[in-house]
């Protein structure tokens, strides 16, 4: 196919893709792109935001649109890692005693991980090291995850009392960080609207398997220029406190600036929402878009911030316009 043929081709099931979690999910743009640019740059997000905002909603609906399987986990401080990932059972099925592996709600194209941070960390990590691996190891065997695999962990910003937040370091492995705002007035008076209708909303399947696997392939393909990958670097490093490009807030506020997983994920994140918009190239301005969600959990802020009320917020917010040689767009939330 041409290239200008699959970039048609790619925008058109993404617009698509788009318009058809739009009949379930009112309003929430932001957080349907954010969660579509990590499919299918073939990372996972964190959500955060209160309860009863559509995040379940969301995945549930991709896995109807997308038709893929989906699974939900709820963590509690009780789970166990075999609850995540599956265990032995014992079978006898045959007249013979032989062990097998069961497998766990890993085992499926999209996860939700709802209130991860209400998990252990040996459960967390047992999550997390499937993510990153993309399998499983159960005594000597090694057990596949099919692509593609997106795990959407949310977690909620009250109730903070017996939880166990996830790790700076754990953090990293999520390629966006996304926060879910309330709805505006109108999108409320659209959702209570939909909710006295009787009918059902009905959702078409958009994209089968192969499709999302190609179009997975025709991002990875969107060009990158040398001045495109020099913006991402010097954004990334203008949050480490400790060399000669960091920002004066970032020396005054930023204990530990963006790892290089920020650079690659402003990368990747930027070629897919590049796509979206019908280009074959990635801009400066799509990483504007993106570098918020992907740098919020990599910076940590030290106690001067804390005590000046700070938040990664309101220090990316002057930081990332500093860097930009051109107008700042609208940041994914």
């Amino acid at each position: 196919m041409q290239p200008d043929a699959a970039l048609e081709l790619a925008t058109q099931q993404l617009n698509k893709v788009r318009a058809e979690i739009g009949k379930v999910i009112v309003g929430q743009q932001d957080v349907v792109d954010g969660v579509l640019v990590c499919l299918f740059a073939g990372g996972h997000v964190l959500l955060e935001g209160v309860p009863g905002l559509g995040k379940t909603t969301l995945l549930r609906t991709l896995s109807r649109v997308l038709h893929l399987k989906y699974s939900r986990i709820q963590f509690t401080p009780d789970l166990m890692p075999a609850d995540i990932v599956g265990s032995m059972m014992i079978d006898t099925e045959h007249g013979t005693k032989s062990l097998r592996f069961e497998p766990g709600p890993i085992f499926a194209h999209l996860v939700l991980a709802d209130e991860i941070n209400r998990a252990t960390p040996k459960t967390q990590s047992a999550l997390l090291e499937a993510m990153q691996e993309h399998t499983v190891t159960t005594g000597t065997t090694t057990h596949e995850l099919e692509a593609p695999f997106l795990v959407m962990a949310t977690q909620n910003p009250i109730e903070m009392e017996g939880t166990y937040p996830l790790p700076e370091a754990q953090l990293d492995r999520f390629l966006m960080k996304i926060l879910v705002k309330y709805p505006s007035r109108d999108d409320l008076n659209t959702i209570v609207t939909r909710t006295i209708q009787k009918d059902e909303v009905a959702i078409d399947q958009v994209l089968t398997r192969s499709e999302i696997l190609e179009l997975r392939r025709v991002c990875r393909s969107v060009l990158v220029a040398p001045h495109v990958q020099s913006y991402a670097i010097e954004l990334v490093m203008a949050t480490q406190p400790d060399n000669d490009k960091s920002h004066e807030l970032a020396r005054k506020f930023i204990r530990y600036g963006s790892s290089p997983r920020g650079a690659q994920a402003l990368v990747e994140c930027g070629r897919v929402l590049a796509l979206m918009r019908g280009r074959l190239h990635l801009s400066t301005e799509d990483i504007q878009v993106v570098a918020p969600a992907v740098l919020r959990h990599r910076v940590i802020l030290n106690f001067d911030a804390h005590a000046d009320g700070q938040t990664p917020e309101t220090v990316l917010d002057k930081i990332i316009p500093s860097v930009s040689h051109g107008a700042r767009a609208g940041a994914l939330a």
